[in-house]
């Protein structure tokens, strides 16, 4: 993208279609013919020929050769990553897994007891874990062991019995170190190396060295996020979609210029696929912004600064709108991140139906919630905020719903039993009721 100066544009003025290739970026790619064709055609590959085609996949698209005896982190491997890490690192990581640990702990719903709803007619739910999940981590683009603890500690306190985590090999086919410290502080210690799509695919179909998971889920790139949803025909169920990155600011007169900007290039640098967008209702501020947003650009190293740049310049912007239009624009995008740099976060928030976090005022940046509160920062993205929920301990768990009637209940439900079972022809549902009438059961 050519690097001219950030526009401020009337969101009113943006044409419809302009909206929609923004809105789709992500899902327009990953559930198109081709790249669902792709998908498919690495599950396959990976039920045919199991560790075979994960190693092949992990040699020409990781360039990294490993044979299956390798993929398995080994125990020394944790102790040598905990010598190589900064203990101001590791300490930071022991910080935020201890909130994201005691934020799902407070989440984590308790069992419902039975409870009688008419008399002779209870009902209640239990809550369990699910029995196993697969956690894929990138590493292509940095160190991200954050990652780790959002996807792992909430599965961690759902009770999962069995966490596998696949992580891309670094390019002398180890397994970055920072990721390896978070798993040996968590106790998760199931992590393989291998090719990122590929390795989604053993979790989900499982192979003679990756057990297969009954969820799976990550971040990543179009690839990754097809090869999820795909994951369900084979019986693994994918948790939400996550990624490429997309925040919005909604912002008023109120705000400061300097701390939009830097909130702004905060989502943006994840890189050029991302979405970072300010809707502002005071256009002078806007311009403001779109100043300090060049001039802290500039102070960003590459491919940082390019990232940020077309993240905001091509699927972003700036743009003033009054404060209806902004919030109708915001649940039509569902976006992954919104941030309310607004004089009632509150009273606003209220009014934000579809996001997959909300961060209330400036003293909430979106690095804050992405490390250090203990909020899920995998949230779900390309719209799909208006249907899901982010990764914390309630994607890691199921509901089992309990019944119970006495003999009174069975006689004020049999005739409601009975005229719906012979109306949709299903005569032994019908004999089940009659026969517990005539021998006095109900």
């Amino acid at each position: 993208m050519p690097d001219t100066p950030i526009g401020v544009t009337r969101l009113s003025a943006l044409p419809a279609s302009e909206r929609r290739r923004r809105h789709t970026r992500a899902s327009a790619v990953i559930f198109g013919e081709e790249m669902r064709a792709y998908a498919r055609q690495i599950l396959d590959a990976v039920a045919r020929d199991g560790d075979t085609a994960v190693a092949r996949y992990t040699r020409e698209w990781d360039h990294v050769a490993l044979s299956p005896e390798q993929f398995a982190v080994r125990d020394d491997e944790f102790e040598t990553a905990r010598a190589a890490i900064d203990p101001v690192v590791r300490g930071a990581l022991e910080s935020m897994i201890a909130r994201v640990r005691r934020f799902n702990e407070w989440l984590r719903p308790q069992p419902g007891a039975a409870t009688e709803l008419e008399p002779g007619i209870s009902v209640g739910v239990r809550y369990s874990s699910v029995r196993s999940a697969g956690v894929y981590v990138p590493s292509g683009k940095g160190s991200f062991p954050s990652s780790f603890v959002m996807l792992t500690v909430p599965a961690v306190v759902a009770g999962v019995e069995t966490i596998t985590a696949v992580v891309p090999p670094r390019p002398d086919g180890s397994v970055d170190p920072a990721v390896l410290v978070a798993a040996d502080v968590i106790g998760v210690r199931r992590i393989f190396r291998c090719n990122g799509p590929a390795g989604i695919a053993a979790m989900a179909i499982g192979t003679a060295t990756i057990p297969r998971a009954a969820v799976v889920v990550g971040p990543g790139n179009p690839v990754i996020a097809a090869v999820q949803m795909a994951a369900g025909a084979y019986g693994a169920r994918p948790i939400v979609l996550l990624g490429p990155s997309e925040a919005v600011i909604l912002a008023d007169e109120s705000a400061d210029a300097s701390a939009l900007a830097l909130d702004l290039l905060n989502e943006a640098e994840h890189g050029g696929d991302s979405a970072a967008t300010l809707l502002v209702t005071d256009e002078a501020l806007a311009g403001r912004v779109a100043v300090a947003v060049h001039r802290w650009a500039e102070r960003l190293p590459e491919p940082r600064r390019r990232f940020a740049l077309q993240a905001i310049g091509e699927w972003g912007g700036i743009f003033v709108a009054d404060l209806d239009e902004a919030i109708a624009w915001i649940n039509d995008y569902a976006p992954e991140h919104v941030q309310l740099a607004v004089r009632d976060p509150d009273g606003v928030s209220a009014r934000i139906h579809h996001a997959g976090e909300i961060l209330l005022g400036q003293c909430t940046p979106f690095a804050a919630a992405n490390y250090a509160i203990g909020v899920p920062h995998a949230l779900p993205t390309s719209g799909w905020a208006a249907a899901a929920s982010g990764v914390s301990v309630l994607a890691f768990m199921k509901t089992t719903f309990v019944a119970g009637l006495t003999a009174a209940g069975l006689r004020t439900v049999a005739p409601v039993a009975a005229a719906l079972g012979r109306h949709e022809g299903f005569p032994a549902h019908v004999q089940a009721i009659t026969e517990r009438e005539r021998k006095g059961g109900a």
